[in-house]
C-alpha cells in the first residue's frame, strides 16, 4: 500500500484495529479524523508502534453535511493518494428514549444512515477520480432484519446496507471497491454495560474479518461468519416470534 488510510472515526476501536493491521501489512501513512482531534494522543500513539511512518489528527464532524465534500478533497490534496477510507463513526443511541423523543431518534438515523450517505457519494466520487481505492462500511445484522428491541439503530442500519451495497455494484469496473461489514453484537466501548449476546465478537476478531476480506476482494462479510447462514433462517422467523427477539 502506497496511499493512505483514512479512519472516519479515529477514536472507533474498531476502526483503529482495522488501521493497526493495515499499518502491519504494508501501509504507512494513516490519517485519523474525528471530532476533539487534538485529544487523539494515544490513537496516534498506538499506530506508530505499529509501524506507522506517519499519524495525522485532523478535526472531522460526521453530522455536518455540508463539510464532507471539502473535507475529503483536502485530505487527499494534502495526504493522498487515499488507498483505503474506512467509515467507521456511529452511535447505538438509546432505544426506549428513541421510541418517544424523535429528536433522538433523528439524530440516530442522521448519524448512522444519512452522514454515512453523504460521506460515502463524496469518496466514492474522489476514488473514482483516483482510478482506484477501497471503501469500507460498517453494516450491522442488526440491519438485517430489524427488531422490535433496536428498531430505531436498526433501521438506518438497513438504509446503509442497502444504500453501500449499492454502491458496490455502481463502483464495479471503476477500480474502487467497497467492501460492507455485518458484524454481529460487539464488545466493546459502545456496548459497555450491556449483556454480550450469542456468536459476540471483539473489535479485533472484527478488523482481522475486515482486513483479510479487504486482502481477497470481497464485497461482504460476515462476522463472525456464522450469522450468514443463521439469519437466512431468522429472516423466515413468523413476525409474531420475531418481536419478541432481544437485542
Amino acid at each position: 500500500m502506497s496511499g493512505t488510510v483514512l479512519i472516519l472515526g479515529g477514536r472507533s476501536e474498531i476502526g483503529l484495529a482495522v488501521a493497526q493491521r493495515l499499518v502491519s501489512g504494508g501501509a504507512r501513512r494513516v490519517v485519523l479524523a474525528a471530532r476533539r482531534s487534538a485529544e487523539l494522543t494515544a490513537e496516534s500513539a498506538l499506530l506508530r508502534e505499529a509501524g506507522a511512518e506517519s499519524v495525522t489528527c485532523v478535526e472531522f464532524d460526521a453530522d455536518d453535511l455540508a463539510a464532507h465534500g471539502p473535507f475529503l478533497t483536502k485530505v487527499a490534496a494534502e495526504h493522498g493518494p487515499l488507498d483505503v477510507v474506512v467509515l467507521a463513526f456511529g452511535i447505538l443511541g438509546d432505544q426506549a428514549r428513541a421510541e418517544t423523543d424523535a429528536a433522538h431518534a433523528a439524530a440516530i438515523v442522521h448519524t448512522d444512515y444519512v452522514a454515512q450517505v453523504g460521506v460515502l457519494t463524496h469518496a466514492a466520487n474522489l476514488l473514482r477520480e483516483q482510478g482506484n481505492g477501497a471503501l469500507v462500511v460498517f453494516s450491522s445484522v442488526a440491519g438485517v432484519r430489524v427488531r422490535r428491541a433496536n428498531y430505531v439503530y436498526g433501521s438506518a442500519k438497513a438504509g446503509l446496507d442497502g444504500f453501500a451495497s449499492g454502491l458496490g455494484d455502481a463502483l464495479h469496473g471503476s477500480g474502487v471497491r467497497l467492501l460492507v461489514v455485518r458484524p454481529g453484537f460487539v464488545v466493546g466501548r459502545m456496548t459497555e454495560g450491556m449483556s454480550p449476546t450469542p456468536f459476540s465478537s471483539t473489535p479485533d476478531q472484527v478488523a482481522d474479518a475486515t482486513v483479510a476480506a479487504l486482502r481477497r476482494g470481497r464485497a461482504t462479510v460476515w462476522v463472525p461468519g456464522v450469522l450468514r447462514p443463521m439469519f437466512a433462517v431468522l429472516r423466515l422467523l413468523p413476525r409474531a416470534l420475531w418481536r419478541r427477539m432481544p437485542r
